[in-house]
């Protein structure tokens, strides 16, 4: 046989050989032993559910605002000859301290004319009184006198209120907002001078939800009194640091916001520069946010934000391990829990595992529930081992 008929006939021979040996061998070989396609049940965390009695905080903001504030005006006109070195932007006052003086000579004139005047009519009056009383004067002329005593007395009240009015005071202690006039500079009566504010107590107007109305016991809009509101925790960033200070709630405005429908609550806190005092001030125009002790609320039950699907509901697990899912009428939530009110009872338990797609009736497997399966398969080991 020549050598290249030759090759076509082994190489196919050879091949045909091996594939025939391979099918003979794998009649030989012992078949992989069958395992069960186990289709498992997702494992899930659960919680049981427990009433509680819960203690709501509200949270707000505000800025603080003097509780007293004043624009100054002048009452007489003239020049302003001396200002007090405290009246300016910052400047702390004391009460009753001259804050500025407007030319007092008119006015000091003005009170030694009416004292003349005074002093004339009361001379025509005890004239004509005794005149009266003696039959020379008539009833009418004895009247006029009186009256004319009468207008000397008035005018000369009225020019020693225009000299007191010459000095600007406050009846207050108090720091300066702004100064609008300085010295030699002539004003008219209503001319604004400046804006002070007293400092003794601080407020700051805290807008409160309907939900938030719910958990506080807001004072009535009437009330003022400290002592006898909630309780507020105010807080602020100052110098890099946070700090908090006690305030106390003591009234509402008493009208709905018509475009944010909010109620404002008034919070009060005393002496913000502590001038009186050594702690920290807290100025006028800080924004700060405000935490307020509400009521509490009894029976609750309070689960993890996160258990809490969007639409309100929670996913019970029965005793059979199975999905249900379940609307909840939730009063109050946090950034941690959520407060619950009806829809769920104490003793069940809901997943705190997020589902993707779940499903009622849907199966799931819990911690307890394979723990159950363990001991019942420990149980059968033990059982089949006594037999043997």
């Amino acid at each position: 046989m020549k050598p290249a008929l030759r090759k076509f006939v082994v190489i196919p021979g050879i091949l045909i050989s091996a594939f025939a040996l391979m099918a003979v061998l794998s009649q030989f070989k012992p078949e992989p032993p069958k395992q069960e396609n186990e289709n498992l049940d997702l494992l899930v965390d659960t919680l049981t559910l427990e009433l509680s009695t819960e203690s709501f905080r509200i949270y707000s903001q505000g800025t603080v605002r003097p509780r007293t504030q004043t624009v100054l005006s002048a009452e007489v006109s003239g020049s302003i000859v001396s200002i007090s070195p405290n009246f300016i932007a910052g400047g702390a006052f004391e009460k009753g301290e001259v804050l500025m003086r407007i030319d007092p000579t008119n006015y000091t004139a003005a009170i030694d004319k009416a004292e003349a005047l005074l002093l004339q009519r009361q001379i025509e009056f005890d004239g004509a009184k005794k005149l009266q009383s003696q039959g020379y004067r008539a009833e009418s002329e004895f009247a006029s006198a009186a009256a004319a005593l009468a207008s000397a007395k008035a005018d000369l009240a009225i020019a020693q209120r225009n000299l007191e009015r010459s000095d600007i005071r406050l009846p207050y202690a108090g720091m300066v907002l702004s100064k609008d006039a300085d010295i030699g500079q002539f004003v008219n009566p209503g001319t604004q001078l400046g804006v002070t504010f007293a400092t003794d107590i601080a407020e700051v107007r805290l807008p409160l939800t309907d939900q938030d109305l719910a958990f506080v016991d807001l004072p009535g809009p009437a009330s003022s009194d400290m002592g006898n509101g909630p309780q507020v925790t105010l807080t602020a960033t100052q110098k890099g640091k946070r700090m908090q200070w006690d305030a106390e709630l003591v009234r509402s405005e008493g009208v709905v916001d018509e475009r944010s429908r909010v109620t404002y609550a008034v919070a009060q806190f005393d002496d913000p520069y502590q001038l009186r005092g050594d702690g920290v001030a807290l100025p006028i125009g800080t924004f700060v946010a405000a935490e307020i002790t509400g009521s509490g609320a009894f029976d609750v039950i309070r689960i993890p934000r996160t258990a809490l699907r969007r639409a309100g509901q929670v996913l019970v697990v029965d005793d059979e391990n199975k999905i249900d899912i379940r609307s909840v009428a939730v009063i109050r939530s946090d950034e941690r829990f959520a407060y619950v009110g009806s829809g769920i009872a104490p003793g069940e338990r809901i997943t705190t595992t997020a589902i993707e797609a779940p499903t009622n009736g849907m199966s799931v497997r819990t911690a307890e529930s394979i723990a159950a399966e363990s001991a019942e398969d420990d149980d059968t080991v033990a059982t089949g081992a006594e037999g043997d």
